[in-house]
């Protein structure tokens, strides 16, 4: 039996749905691979979520985030359950991307 996401309501619509959407761009085969390398040329841990957002690095990768409130503005919207299932849709959507991308970017996939 596989994972099962349980279903909480979204609390903040908009918002959440704002920052899905940006996910949904970034994570695009042919959008996905110029995240990785930001992500890699900024030294980060593509899982360490906060610090991306922090760092305004979604907003660098996506145009649809340059002319709206931003990453960090939506996801400090949201209310802490909604806050988890961002994090956790983000962390669903890497383990998504091509494995031979995944492959490339190991580094930036490594837990250490």
């Amino acid at each position: 039996m596989g994972f099962e996401q349980a279903t909480i309501k979204v609390e903040k619509e908009k918002e959440f749905g704002e920052l899905r959407a940006s996910l949904d761009r970034i994570f695009r085969p042919e959008q996905v691979e110029k995240f990785l390398k930001r992500v890699q040329s900024d030294g980060i841990r593509i899982r360490d979520w906060d610090k991306l957002v922090s760092l305004r690095l979604f907003e660098r990768v996506d145009e649809g985030l340059k002319s709206g409130a931003g990453a960090k503005a939506l996801y400090e919207a949201l209310t802490v359950s909604d806050q988890a299932q961002m994090r956790e849709l983000y962390l669903s959507k890497l383990e998504e991307v091509n494995p031979q991308l995944r492959t490339k970017y190991k580094r930036v996939y490594q837990y250490y």
